[in-house]
């Protein structure tokens, strides 16, 4: 899935898009996931606020 990611990205318009990756615990176990998303690079502060 990176491999796609990365190639679809380098093709001009991914240079506007960054991959966000937050820590989430987990209210059950207590443990962390990590959590991926891309963003617009105007809206990362956004993201990382929620």
């Amino acid at each position: 899935m990176a491999k796609k990611v990365v190639a679809t990205l380098q093709k001009g318009g991914g240079k506007n898009f960054a991959k966000v990756i937050k820590a989430v615990k987990s209210e059950k176990t207590g443990a962390y996931t990590f959590r991926e998303e891309m963003v617009p690079l105007d809206q990362v502060k956004e993201a990382l606020a929620k």
